[in-house]
């Protein structure tokens, strides 16, 4: 037993595993959007464009969150504003946005260096350097998308499944999809440390990805989500002190591992039904 809760001795296992917790479980209720909009490719983009602003603050020594959090809200704000004209569609947005974001921040690198392992941690996970401070943000961002789910659950929801009648009930669908870009932006800055760039996309997809499989309904769905990633922040830092690999990758094996006995239970339970994809209940 002693050598089970040996890690909770060490204070920044604590803070690790408690921002990692709060991650996995904000991860969980902003990707049902992402997922169910077909905006999984966003999350990856989103990423890679605040790695840029994350970069440019440790060069400019402002804040980190100050810094990457401003960048990523600019470049939501233009991904969102490209993608909304009609000539470009939103995939085209996010790469040309993204990779140009990215591109800064190599560009930095290799123009100043002297951060490798800050890269290193920015780019695959990094639970030693998170602080008490890190946990508060990650718990604040995580209350602020409870909070914007919670008051704006209708409009989101409508203008997830149907945008075209949403716009015709008196929904705003572009202020919906620029709350929810915000929402996304102050996820990915917030979890990045923990996550880090490669890996956020993917905690971001499978618990939703995981709840579209076990429940057709919206509601549950936000719920199974929500657990799915509390349960993948918590075991995957678990894991990665015992086996001494990057946070981020840990907590995305660990979810990969959850999709397959989801998969697995779902290709049961609908075994003898109807082939046809069943769209998730409005509720």
């Amino acid at each position: 037993m002693s050598t089970l809760l040996e890690p909770f001795r060490y204070d920044f296992f604590v803070h690790g595993i408690a921002v990692a917790t709060l991650a996995g479980a904000l991860c969980g209720l902003v990707g049902v959007y992402v997922v169910l909009r077909g905006m999984s490719y966003i999350g990856h983009g989103l990423s890679h464009a605040i790695f840029g602003g994350a970069v440019a603050s440790f060069v400019t020594s402002v804040n980190f969150y100050v810094g990457a959090g401003v960048w990523g809200l600019i470049s939501a704000l233009l991904i969102n504003r490209v993608a909304r004209r009609r000539t470009i569609g939103a995939d085209a947005a996010i790469g040309v946005v993204t990779t140009a974001s990215f591109a800064v921040g190599l560009a930095l690198i290799s123009r100043f260096g002297g951060f490798t392992r800050n890269f290193e941690a920015a780019l695959f996970g990094n639970v030693l350097g998170v602080t008490m401070g890190d946990v508060w943000v990650v718990a604040a961002v995580a209350g602020f998308a409870a909070g914007v789910v919670f008051f704006r659950y209708r409009q989101l929801l409508f203008s997830t499944f149907d945008p075209e009648v949403a716009e015709v009930s008196g929904v705003s669908t572009a202020r919906a999809d620029l709350l929810l870009a915000v929402t996304l932006a102050a996820t990915i800055t917030a979890t990045m440390n923990v996550l880090g760039v490669t890996l956020i996309a993917a905690v971001l997809v499978i618990p939703a990805v995981i709840a579209r499989l076990l429940t057709d309904s919206f509601g549950r769905m936000l719920g199974i989500s929500v657990v799915v990633g509390t349960l993948c922040g918590f075991l995957g830092v678990y894991v990665s002190y015992y086996l001494d690999v990057a946070s981020g990758a840990s907590v995305v094996l660990v979810a990969a591992a959850l999709f397959t006995f989801a998969f697995a239970v779902s290709g049961i339970r609908r075994r003898g039904l109807p082939a046809t994809a069943v769209p998730a209940q409005v509720e």
